[in-house]
């Protein structure tokens, strides 16, 4: 027995009162862990029958290694799942939402909103770096903010959900933590390859692609501005700067696109 002991044991004695008795290590991390667990619950708008589901999708393979568990009781088979009902789910709401859209410019969508840049912006957003079972030194070392755990985990959460409520419910939570606000996402972030879309348009109809040419270029070496044309059949179907000249074809190929959209006869005129 310590010091510290010794003396509360006499004191004790002395007041007639019992001595306090510590708390197990393991009751702490208990209770700990309830209170994650209400706490995600909270956040997720989600309340779990299976909450041993929540539990496992919290734990990182960092917390299986030091307590000697079997690799397989981390997150990371939940993650797997979870990336594919988020795709499912994802999917669905962009073919829905946008019916006259590719299926490039769908792609491209979904990428942006399930990319891990994304996963980890929502994981932050409801604190979940707090809430991840990762051993001492993975959290020493800025494991709890690590876009990689934090998006993983958030797959793995997505898993979970599916696993113990179903389809519909994971829909729910990816409605509220992923979809919620992506409007912003997709107009805030570069959607679209230009020169892909305007080549796609051209070459579906007549079989051949579009040329770009240099016009210009100024300025000194250090900060120079490419003036680029982008032409079909004898037209001139737009122009576009850049600091190079892929920024400066891109942006041509977003003229053109927009001058189509109004005009798509101009194809036509002139010879190829």
């Amino acid at each position: 027995m310590g010091l510290k002991d010794s003396i509360q044991q006499v004191l004790a004695r002395l007041g007639g009162t019992a001595a306090p008795q510590p708390v197990p290590e393991a009751a702490d991390e208990q209770r700990n862990q309830v209170a994650n667990i209400a706490a995600i619950e909270a956040k997720l708008g989600y309340t779990f029958s299976d909450r041993t589901m929540l539990a496992n999708a919290l734990l990182h393979r960092s917390h299986i290694h030091v307590t000697g568990q079997d690799r397989e009781q981390s997150n990371e088979r939940l993650e797997f799942l979870g990336d594919a009902v988020l795709g499912l789910v994802v999917n669905e709401e962009l073919y829905q939402r946008f019916p006259d859209r590719s299926e490039g410019d769908l792609t491209k969508m979904k990428s942006l909103l399930v990319c891990g840049a994304r996963l980890s912006e929502v994981a932050v957003a409801f604190d979940l770096g707090i809430h991840i079972r990762m051993s001492r030194s993975e959290a020493a070392t800025g494991g709890r903010q690590r876009s990689s755990i934090l998006a993983d985990t958030t797959e793995a959460l997505i898993g979970a959900v599916y696993l113990d409520g179903g389809l519909a419910a994971a829909r729910r939570v990816i409605q509220r933590l992923v979809l919620s606000g992506s409007e912003k996402i997709l107009s805030r972030r570069s959607l679209r390859n230009y020169k892909s879309r305007l080549q796609e348009l051209i070459q579906a109809r007549y079989k051949s692609p579009p040329r770009y040419k240099v016009l210009e270029v100024s300025g000194p070496d250090h900060d120079r501005v490419f003036r680029v044309a982008v032409t079909f059949n004898g037209n001139v179907l737009g122009t576009g700067d850049g600091r190079n000249k892929k920024t400066a074809e891109q942006s041509a190929a977003r003229m053109a696109l927009a001058a189509l959209e109004s005009d798509p006869e101009q194809l036509d005129g002139g010879d190829r």
